[in-house]
């Protein structure tokens, strides 16, 4: 009768071999993928990966107590404020009370009187709407202003830049890296696990970064005029060891691309991935490259903030750090 075995081999020295008999080839391959998927290191990595994760969550619900704490003495410096408010026009009608002359019936008054008063109140008006005219026209042209309109549109091309490199990280995750990931775990597998967590090392947990900091993004546009970035940035910092593991294998994982493309079944299968709607026409080695680009384009776009930022601004030192951690990734 026809026997099927399979051999497990460890990779520890002095470790034999183990040959293990089955009932059918079907029988054999469960077992065999099982073996796979149970694989130490890649729980490992899952579980660095989820560590990874879970800092950032508690960074972000750090972020978040910190400012409504902020928010808080504020709401309490304006409610002093307002009862101080108070006090004052309740003392200044208590004084325009006193200082009230007697006055008759109004029916009694002149008639001349009375439209002597109404054109002094339309010009005492008419005054005080072109007093606040020229103050608003001076301060739209002054160059405060001016600064700030630069710098709100810096930032409002950051959040459009970064909506389409979340987009670009997407395609890269769900038309390639996943459908590869599956392949591999096939019977016949046009490509090994190996390579692929070669050409797509750390991908996913980038795109999982991104997709925090682009909706904390929205959510600071949410509050315009007010715009506060440098604690986003905060969030951003300490995963950028996972951007320099990725921009240290990029060359390396093009070279695995181009050896698998060898394989007539991975190169037809590759095609077919990129022929997605999704992808626009643009290859593979295109979604590897584009997370090369984003730090400089970073350090690019604090350097145009810090143009438009005033020295005494609140955020202005936290820019500069982040700025400063950035260049450092980038040498």
């Amino acid at each position: 009768d026809l026997q099927h075995y399979f051999t497990v081999l460890f990779g520890h020295e002095g470790q034999k071999p183990l040959e293990l008999r089955c009932e059918d080839e079907v029988d054999g391959d469960e077992w065999v993928e099982a073996i796979h998927q149970a694989s130490y290191s890649d729980i490992l990595i899952e579980r660095e990966v989820l560590m990874q994760k879970y800092i950032h969550l508690v960074q972000i619900v750090e972020t978040e107590k910190v400012a409504a704490n902020q928010l808080r003495h504020q709401l309490e410096d304006q409610d002093t404020e307002i009862e101080r408010l108070k006090s004052e026009i309740v003392a200044l009608n208590k004084t325009k009370e006193k200082m009230r002359p007697y006055q008759g019936n109004q029916e009694d008054e002149d008639p001349d009187i009375k439209k002597i008063k109404k054109v002094q109140s339309f010009m005492r008006g008419w005054l005080c709407r072109r007093k606040w005219k020229t103050i608003v026209q001076d301060y739209i042209c002054s160059p405060h202003a001016e600064s700030m309109r630069k710098r709100n549109q810096i930032v409002f091309n950051m959040v459009e830049a970064e909506s389409e490199y979340v987009h670009q990280l997407y395609v890269l995750v769900n038309c390639f890296l996943r459908p590869l990931r599956m392949a591999a775990s096939s019977k016949k597998p046009p490509i090994s696990h190996d390579d692929v967590s070669s050409i797509f090392l750390n991908s996913e947990t980038i795109m999982f970064l991104h997709e925090i900091f682009h909706q904390g993004l929205k959510a600071r546009i949410a509050n315009w005029p007010t715009l506060i970035l440098a604690d986003l940035f905060d969030i951003l910092l300490p995963m950028l060891n996972i951007y320099q593991e990725f921009v240290r294998n990029h060359q390396y994982s093009l070279q695995v691309l181009a050896n698998c493309k060898q394989n007539r079944d991975f190169d037809k299968l590759l095609k077919q991935y990129e022929a997605n709607p999704a992808c626009e026409g643009r290859m593979l080695e295109t979604f590897l490259t584009y997370p090369m680009f984003q730090i400089p384009r970073y350090i690019i776009t604090l350097h145009e903030l810090l143009a438009h930022t005033p020295h005494e601004h609140v955020e202005r030192k936290s820019l500069e750090f982040a700025k400063s951690k950035l260049e450092e990734l980038s040498r």
